[in-house]
């Protein structure tokens, strides 16, 4: 069963940058077909929306309090997708997720793909 996968986390000081990376487990798999977005998870909190971009890179959508600091970007060809993280504050602490699901899709007007998929998530710490 196709998975996505998060990396480039890790511990980074107030101010600094991370570059997110999402991969499919499966190079197969049609990723050029999937709106794909961001998810944090701050501990003790809820899951939040950060950020989605459409199927061929062509529309974004940012969380508004996020926007400015934290770039989505993709490489079809490559079968990825970015997150661009700067400026980071403590608060950006969190695991963050990649999805392709209803709420991502529908962010960016894609159509929804036909089951969920999800990672397991990459930490970010932002501390000094």
């Amino acid at each position: 069963q196709v998975k996505l996968e998060e990396s480039g986390g890790g511990l980074v000081q107030p101010g600094g940058s991370l570059r997110l990376s999402c991969t499919p487990s499966d190079s197969g798999f049609a990723w050029d077909y999937y709106a794909i977005g961001w998810f944090r998870q701050a501990p003790g909190k809820e899951r939040e929306f950060v950020a989605a971009i459409s199927f061929d890179g062509g529309f974004r959508h940012y969380t508004e309090f996020l926007k400015g600091r934290f770039t989505i970007s993709r490489d079809n060809a490559k079968n990825m997708v970015y997150l661009q993280m700067n400026g980071l504050k403590p608060e950006d602490t969190a695991v963050y997720y990649c999805a392709a699901d209803s709420t991502v899709a529908q962010a960016v007007g894609n159509i929804p793909p036909g089951r969920d998929y999800w990672g397991e998530g990459t930490r970010v710490t932002v501390s000094s």
